[in-house]
């Protein structure tokens, strides 16, 4: 019997094999299209956005259109001596073009981010311009410096070269407090200039306490909630979540208002004799009314994977740990503890990842000391426009984040993460 007979064919006459790919490929088909809605969803504000930042904060090409015969003429300057006159010549072609433009403003600011003072001189510059007081029949180069004695500092013109590649690592430096020297190399900041880092440290301290607290409080709420009739569970599930009902300013404000010297929380310590009325504790534009505000915002989004994992086990499985002879810690302990892990992980994740990226709470209520790193890429892009050191601290950030994820992935697996 030849192959051709042994086939199995449809009724219409094509082979079985045949037709169930084609209906495959069809199921396929159809089950993309499902996805594409939620596929450009995510391409549209995750993707994209993410892309767009990261172009913007290696993006430093525009310094580099503005000043294309200066760049040009500084490629054989060894940038340890002032530049020849045939630098300052270039630049003053480059700057002259752009004051007919009424694009130098855009100049001065930029370089003012690289080197402080940036903004004033080429604002000299520019009225001399305007005042047909510069001769180019004469030394430019003698006639800038004259204008002003920074353009007799080298470390200026230093600055204009650094900002002559078109893409560049600076503003990440920026956020680590290092930036790069004359020579190249990768240089710290004064000690006294020594923000971003401490910033960090401190946002990461911020997040990990307020989930620490998180989950002493939120853990036995989530137990109660599990153990308790549904009548009385119910009615505590609504104080869980009357939180969310209510606006995070006004709940931030609240705060401001208990725990400000002449709040409800130090009259209260004031009138059971803990603290004496001269001399109140300082609750509010600090760490600790950070710490307070943060964990009461935060605190639902740790009880309810606990909740939702606790309520799964079974009360049986206690009675028989005290039954095999274990006390009710280590019945507890041995056995309802581990079974919980996997809501603990979710719920110290999602509240760790939260705070870590907190802004309104913070700024409303932390003051100088409670500043998190989020507070500084908000202050870079609505006070200093600087967008682009902001969107490479926000990539710092995501970074950060996500290398913490893969932390906890080897170490507990995000596998026994369970939100429900």
């Amino acid at each position: 019997m030849s192959s051709e007979t042994k086939q199995i064919l449809t009724t219409d006459g094509i082979p079985l094999e045949v037709s169930l790919k084609k209906a495959e490929r069809k199921n396929k088909i159809k089950a993309f299209l499902l996805v594409v809605p939620l596929l450009l969803f995510l391409i549209i504000t995750y993707v994209f956005p993410i892309g767009e930042m990261f172009t913007r904060s290696v993006d430093d090409k525009m310094i580099t259109n503005m000043l294309p015969k200066t760049f040009k003429e500084m490629e054989t300057w060894d940038g340890k001596e002032l530049p020849s006159e045939e630098v300052f010549a270039a630049f003053y072609k480059d700057f002259k073009v752009l004051v007919e433009k009424q694009e130098q403003g855009k100049l001065g600011q930029r370089l003012n981010k690289e080197k402080n003072g940036f903004n004033s001189i080429t604002k000299k510059l520019l009225r001399q311009i305007k005042r047909n007081k510069i001769d180019e029949n004469q030394s430019i180069k003698e006639q800038i410096m004259k204008i002003h004695k920074r353009w007799r500092n080298v470390e200026y013109w230093q600055a204009i070269k650094r900002t002559a590649p078109p893409y560049t690592i600076a503003k990440y430096l920026k956020g680590m407090d290092m930036y790069i020297d004359a020579d190249g190399g990768i240089t710290q900041v004064d000690e006294d200039r020594r923000i971003h880092r401490i910033l960090w440290l401190r946002t990461l301290e911020i997040a990990l306490l307020v989930t620490i607290f998180c989950f002493l409080m939120g853990y036995p709420i989530a137990h109660l909630l599990a153990t308790l009739p549904m009548k009385y569970s119910n009615l505590l599930m609504i104080c869980v979540l009357l939180p969310f009902w209510t606006s995070l300013l006004v709940r931030t404000a609240s705060w401001m208002i208990l725990l400000q010297q002449q709040g409800l929380v130090n009259d209260f310590f004031v009138l059971i004799g803990l603290v004496a009325d001269n001399n109140r504790p300082e609750m509010m534009y600090n760490k600790v009314g950070t710490y307070v505000a943060m964990t009461q915002i935060l605190l639902p989004f740790m009880v309810l994977p606990l909740y939702s994992v606790m309520k799964t086990i079974s009360p049986s499985l206690m009675r028989a740990g005290k039954s095999l002879g274990g006390t009710p810690f280590v019945a507890f302990w041995k056995v309802y503890f581990p079974l919980t892990i996997p809501g603990i992980g979710a719920g110290c994740l999602l509240v760790f990842i939260l705070a870590i990226g907190y802004y309104i709470t913070p700024a409303l209520v932390g003051g100088a000391s409670g500043t998190l790193i989020s507070n500084q890429i908000a202050y870079h892009m609505k006070t200093t426009l600087d967008w682009s050191f902001a969107s490479a601290m926000g990539l710092m950030l995501l970074s950060g984040v996500l290398v913490i994820y893969w932390i906890y992935n080897k170490l507990v697996g995000v596998d026994n993460i369970k939100l429900g």
